[in-house]
C-alpha cells in the first residue's frame, strides 16, 4: 500500500489510543498497587498525575516504586481480570474497516498493552518496562515514555513511518500525559476526560461506550468540522 500525506485525500489514516481508563475500564497500575497492598497511595498520585497536578516523570517513578517486591506472577493474573473498555473491539473494528492504522500509546506497561493490542488487533503497540528480577518486580521503570510529552515523539514515529504527519492523525484520550499529542494531532478527542485535558479536545464523549466514537470517525471521514460535545 501507498501513502501519502500531500494531499486532503490521505491514503493512510493513523488513529492513535492510550489505553488506561480508555481502550480498557482501569489504570493498570492501580490494579497492581491493589495486588501489592498500596493502592491507597498509588490511587493517590496517579490522580494527580492525571490532573497535571504533579510532574508525570516523577509521579511514574514515584508509583513504580511502591511496586517492589511484588510477584510476577500475581501482576500477571491481576492484568488478567482487567476488562475491555465497553465498545472498544466495535470501535476498533469500525477504524480498520475504515482504513485506519491503529496505535496504542501508554504510559502503563508492556505486561498489560501487549495483551490488550493482542485481543484488539492493534497495529502498533507502545508502553514502558517494569523491571523484573528473580520473578518479583523491582520498583523500577524504563521505556520510551517514562517522560513528559513522550507521547508525542512516539506519535510523530508512527506517523513519519506511514508517510503521514502527526497533524494528519486522530488521538483518543484521558488524561493529562495526552495533552501533548492533543495538540498536534488533526482531530482529539477526549473519552471521559480528566477536567485538564478539555480545553485541547474538539470532542469530549463522557459516555463510558466507546461505540461513541464511531459517529465521530465517520463525521471526520466525510470531512465534517468537529465541535461536539457528547
Amino acid at each position: 500500500m501507498n501513502y501519502t500525506n500531500q494531499s486532503t485525500d490521505i491514503l493512510a489514516k493513523l488513529i492513535v489510543f492510550d489505553m488506561d481508563s480508555t481502550l480498557i475500564d482501569a489504570e493498570t497500575i492501580d490494579e497492581l498497587a491493589s495486588v501489592a497492598g498500596v493502592m491507597e497511595e498509588v490511587s493517590e498520585i496517579t490522580k494527580k498525575a492525571m490532573e497535571g497536578k504533579i510532574d508525570y516523570a516523577d509521579a511514574l517513578v514515584e508509583r513504580v516504586k511502591l511496586l517492589e517486591g511484588l510477584n510476577l506472577n500475581d501482576a500477571k493474573k491481576a492484568i488478567k481480570q482487567m476488562q475491555l473498555m465497553k465498545g472498544a473491539q466495535d470501535l476498533i473494528r469500525h477504524v480498520k474497516s475504515a482504513g485506519y492504522i491503529t496505535a496504542m500509546i501508554s504510559g502503563g506497561f508492556m505486561i498489560a498493552a501487549e495483551d490488550i493490542g493482542e485481543r484488539l488487533g492493534i497495529d502498533y503497540v507502545f508502553a514502558n518496562e517494569l523491571i523484573v528480577k528473580n520473578g518479583t518486580l523491582t520498583g523500577s521503570v524504563e521505556g520510551p515514555l517514562t517522560a513528559k510529552d513522550s507521547k508525542e515523539k512516539i506519535l510523530e514515529i508512527i506517523a513519519y513511518e506511514n508517510n503521514l504527519a502527526p497533524e494528519d492523525c486522530v488521538v483518543v484520550g484521558d488524561g493529562a500525559n495526552d495533552i501533548c499529542i492533543f495538540k498536534r494531532a488533526k482531530y482529539a478527542i477526549a473519552f471521559n476526560p480528566k477536567p485538564i485535558l478539555r480545553p485541547y479536545a474538539d470532542v469530549v464523549i463522557t459516555k463510558k461506550d466507546l461505540r461513541g466514537i464511531i459517529p465521530i470517525i465517520k463525521a471526520i471521514d466525510e470531512g465534517m468540522e468537529l465541535r461536539i460535545v457528547h
